[in-house]
């Protein structure tokens, strides 16, 4: 708890930022590394290793697309801690609520290499997964929206900065929104959809003023 110099008027319950950052790259640092115990030798590989490695293309498509997902949402978390000066205790249980979607998406993944190629259950699995990233992204933007509200964010940053990690933000929503809608019809569609939101997030963008892309 602090009551440091400059700290936002009439606010309460003010925290250092050390503790809420660690424990939020732990969380990541695990959960994108739960998605690689999805990966496996399938039975009989050793008599055709190189068709068996073929066979199982869904399992690293899916992977991938949830590494960089996951990894995305990283960098847009960091993007928000790097403008940060303290934290309050709703932030840190909003936090909590970003980490549990965070650390449920192994879940989905596994379920989109398991029903690859059936019918309704490949449906099923692929807008899990979509509504799990659509959760992340609002948590993220909720987060943003608290600190900014609560002037929690560094002094220097000004409103056109602030609007435009806003900016940078919504877009993945309402990407996510169309592609949970497709992929009710076009799975396949829906999953390469969700690769393709993760490498523009990932992809490093030049901002104007003090707002960084991590």
């Amino acid at each position: 708890m602090s009551d440091s110099p400059g700290a936002p008027r009439g606010s309460r319950s003010l925290l250092r930022t050390n503790r809420f950052e660690a424990f939020s790259d732990g969380v990541f640092a695990i959960a994108i590394t739960i998605l690689v115990l999805e990966l496996g030798v399938p039975e009989g590989s050793i008599d055709h290793p190189v068709q068996s490695f073929l066979d199982q293309w869904p399992t690293y498509l899916a992977y991938v697309i949830s590494f960089a997902s996951v990894g995305a949402i990283w960098l847009e978390h960091n993007a928000i801690t790097e403008h940060l000066r303290f934290t309050d205790t709703v932030l840190v249980r909003l936090n909590l609520l970003l980490l549990l979607v965070v650390s449920f998406l192994p879940f989905p993944t596994g379920l989109i290499s398991e029903f690859h190629g059936s019918a309704g259950a490949e449906q099923v699995a692929v807008t899990l997964f979509g509504l799990t990233l659509l959760a992340a992204s609002a948590m993220i933007s909720v987060l943003w929206r608290h600190a900014v509200r609560e002037q929690l964010v560094q002094e220097d940053l000004g409103d056109e900065d602030a609007q435009a990690l806003v900016k940078r933000l919504n877009p993945s929503i309402w990407g996510y929104v169309v592609l949970i809608t497709a992929g009710l019809v076009v799975p396949h569609v829906a999953v390469f959809g969700y690769l393709v939101i993760a490498i523009i997030l990932i992809l490093p963008i030049r901002r104007r003023g003090n707002t960084r892309q991590g």
